[in-house]
C-alpha cells in the first residue's frame, strides 16, 4: 500500500482538471496531484470534443458575456444558477484568451481576429474554434503543454480510480483509490480536493464521451455529504452517427457539418418534419438539443424513422466544392468510410452527450463540505435544464480556474493532518473479495434500464420500473468487490467499482426525473407534456441515512 501527500489533490484529468491544477501551482500551491484513471490529459470528454467554444471575444462593440450569459439562461429554461452562469460566460471569456496565448491555435478570420461560428441557440456568431473536428484535441494538448511548463508542483499519476474521499470530522481530508496497474489500494491526504471527473453519459450504451465518465465524481461527493443538484437533466444530442458504419470518427461530428452547410433532417419518407414539433426548418441549424431530439424521437414512433431507427441527415443540396470548402480533409475520410455526402444521406439518432446536473456549489467551487470543491461537467447549476451549444468546454476552463484557485487558498490556510484511521473503510473494500459475478454483464444491464425507461421520454411507470429494476441490481452487486485483491488491470472489480458508483447516480437521476412532474429542457415527462411555473425551482438531492432522496432548494 502507497501513501501520497498534497496540498492540492485534483481527480479528472480533462480540461477541468489540468486548468485546476495549473491554477493552483500558479496560486502557490507546492504540491498538487494530479490523478486520472486514464493518461493524463488523455481521457474525459474534453480530448473528444470536435466542434466549438462559446466565448464573447469577438470585436469589442460586437459581443459581451453577458449577451452569452443571456443565451445561456434561456437555454436553462429559468434553472440556470445566475451567479454560475455568469462566471462561465465572463471567466471563460478570460480563459478562452489565455488559451489563444498559450498557443492553441484558434482559428483566425479575414481580418485576423477570432473566427466565430453562431452555434444553436446563440443570438449571434460567437463559437470559436481550432477547426471543426480538432478542438478538443487542441485545448487537451495546450493544457498538457503548460502541466509541463508548470513544472515539479505539479505530479501526475494515472491509471488510478478513486473509490472513496476520506472525512475527518466532517471534513475532506484526502482519498482512498485502487492503482489499476499494481491493483493495490492508495491513500492520498490533501489539504484541499478538487473533483473533476466529468459526467455520467457511460450510463447509456449510446453516447458520445469516453467509456471512464461513469459519474464517479457524482457518487463520491454524495457519500461524502455533498448535494448533487438538477440531476435529472440528462442532454441526448440528436444528430449521433447510427449508419452506416463509420470507423475512426467521433458519432457528434455532424453538427459543424448541420449549422455551417445547413444540412436537411429528414425523416424516413425524406420528409422534413421539425416544423411539425414546434421548430421551423432553416438554412441554418437554428433548433436546440432538446426539440431536435424530441422532433426525431417521435418521428420514430410515429413510424417515420430511417431504417436504422434514427432520422436523415442530407447534404445532397450542397455543391461538393463548398462541401470541401468548409470541410476539406474531412470528406475525403468519409469517403474513405464509404460516405459520398454529395449523394449519401447519413442516418442519426439521438445520444447521450452531456449532463447539465452535478454537485452543488457556491460562486467558489466549494460544495459545503469544508475540503471539497467540484470544476467542470461535475459541477451542476450552471446550465440549468439544457446546456447551450458550446458551453462545455467553456465551463470546464472556467471552473477549472476558479476551483484551482480557491483549493490553493484553502491549501494555504492549512489543514488536519491525514488520520489513517479515517481511511479505514475505504482501504477495507479494495481489500475485501466478493463472489466472482459478471460485472461487465452487469455494467450492460444497468445501460439497457436507463436507455429503455430514464432516457429523452420518461413516464412514471417507467422510472418506476427503471427504480425496481435498479434495486435488483444493487442487491446482486453485493457488497464486496469479486476476486482476490491485489490482481494488476483487475476488470472484473475495475467494473465492480464503478457499478458501485453508477448505480448509486443512476438512482439519483430516477428519483429527481420522478419527483419533477414536468416537462422542461432535457427532462420530458410524457405523463406530465407541459412546462410548469411552479417547477421553475431546482431539485438537490441527498443521501440521509444511505437513501437517495431529492429536495426543492432552499
Amino acid at each position: 500500500m502507497r501513501h501520497l501527500e498534497a496540498d492540492v489533490l485534483v481527480v479528472g484529468a480533462g480540461a477541468a482538471g489540468m486548468y485546476a491544477a495549473i491554477e493552483a501551482a500558479r496560486q502557490g500551491a507546492g504540491r498538487v496531484l494530479l490523478l486520472d484513471r486514464s493518461l493524463i490529459g488523455r481521457g474525459g470528454a474534453t480530448v473528444m470534443a470536435q466542434m466549438t467554444v462559446a466565448a464573447a471575444v469577438g470585436p469589442e462593440g460586437t459581443d459581451h458575456w453577458r449577451h452569452h450569459m443571456a443565451d445561456t439562461l434561456a437555454a436553462g429554461r429559468g434553472l440556470c444558477d445566475p451567479a454560475l452562469a455568469a462566471l462561465l460566460c465572463e471567466i471563460g471569456a478570460e480563459c478562452i484568451l489565455e488559451m489563444e496565448r498559450w498557443k492553441v491555435g484558434w482559428a483566425r478570420d479575414a481580418e485576423g481576429g477570432f473566427a466565430q461560428v453562431q452555434a444553436p441557440g446563440h443570438d449571434r456568431p460567437r463559437c470559436v474554434y481550432v477547426d471543426f473536428l480538432s478542438t478538443g484535441p487542441a485545448v487537451s494538448r495546450t493544457l498538457r503543454t503548460q502541466l509541463q511548463r508548470v513544472g515539479a508542483s505539479i505530479r501526475r499519476v494515472g491509471e488510478v480510480v478513486v473509490s472513496d474521499l476520506v472525512l475527518q470530522g466532517g471534513r475532506v481530508t484526502g482519498a482512498v483509490a485502487l492503482d489499476i496497474a499494481s491493483g493495490r489500494p492508495l491513500t492520498i491526504g490533501a489539504a484541499a480536493t478538487i473533483i473533476a471527473t466529468g459526467g455520467l453519459t457511460r450510463l447509456y450504451a449510446r453516447n458520445s464521451a469516453s467509456a471512464n465518465m461513469s459519474g464517479d465524481g457524482y457518487a463520491l461527493a454524495l457519500r461524502a455529504g455533498a448535494p448533487l443538484i438538477d440531476m435529472e437533466f440528462v442532454q441526448f444530442f440528436p444528430i449521433g452517427h447510427l449508419a452506416p458504419r463509420l470507423i475512426g470518427m467521433d458519432p457528434i461530428m455532424w453538427d459543424p457539418f448541420r449549422y455551417k452547410l445547413g444540412g436537411r433532417l429528414l425523416n424516413g419518407e425524406m420528409e422534413e418534419f421539425l416544423h411539425r414539433w414546434g421548430e421551423g426548418e432553416a438554412e441554418r441549424y437554428v433548433v436546440t438539443r432538446d426539440l431536435a431530439t424530441y422532433a426525431i424521437t417521435k418521428e420514430v414512433e410515429a413510424g417515420r424513422g430511417s431504417p436504422a431507427g434514427g432520422a436523415y441527415l442530407s447534404f445532397a443540396h450542397v455543391p461538393e466544392t463548398r462541401l470541401r470548402e468548409a470541410f476539406g480533409p474531412v470528406i475525403d475520410r468519409l469517403a474513405a468510410n464509404g460516405i459520398d455526402l454529395t449523394r449519401d444521406a447519413i442516418e442519426v439518432s439521438p445520444i447521450a452527450h452531456y449532463h447539465m446536473g452535478g454537485i452543488r456549489v457556491d460562486t467558489a467551487m466549494r460544495t459545503g463540505v469544508p475540503g471539497l470543491l467540484a470544476a467542470g461537467e461535475a459541477v451542476g447549476g450552471a446550465n440549468g435544464a439544457n446546456r447551450l451549444s458550446g458551453n462545455a468546454i467553456t465551463e470546464a476552463l472556467a471552473f477549472g480556474r476558479i476551483a484551482g484557485a480557491e483549493a490553493a487558498r484553502q491549501a494555504a490556510a492549512g489543514a488536519p493532518c491525514f488520520d489513517a484511521a479515517a481511511a479505514a473503510p475505504g482501504l477495507a473494500l479494495l481489500e475485501a473479495e466478493g463472489e466472482r459475478m459478471n460485472t461487465a454483464a452487469m455494467v450492460a444491464r444497468l445501460q439497457r434500464i436507463m436507455a429503455a425507461d430514464v432516457g429523452p421520454f420518461r413516464t412514471a411507470s417507467g422510472l418506476g420500473r427503471a427504480a425496481a429494476e435498479l434495486a435488483v441490481l444493487r442487491d446482486e452487486l453485493g457488497t464486496a468487490p469479486p476476486g482476490q485483491p491485489g490482481q494488476p488491470h483487475d476488470l472484473l472489480r475495475l467494473d465492480w467499482l464503478d457499478l458501485r458508483q453508477m448505480l448509486l447516480v443512476a438512482e439519483a437521476v430516477v428519483n429527481a426525473a420522478t419527483a419533477r412532474t414536468e416537462s422542461r429542457g432535457a427532462h420530458q415527462r410524457e405523463d406530465y407534456p407541459g412546462q410548469s411555473p411552479a417547477w421553475e425551482r431546482s431539485l438537490v438531492v441527498d443521501l440521509p441515512a444511505g437513501e437517495v432522496r431529492p429536495r426543492f432548494v432552499t
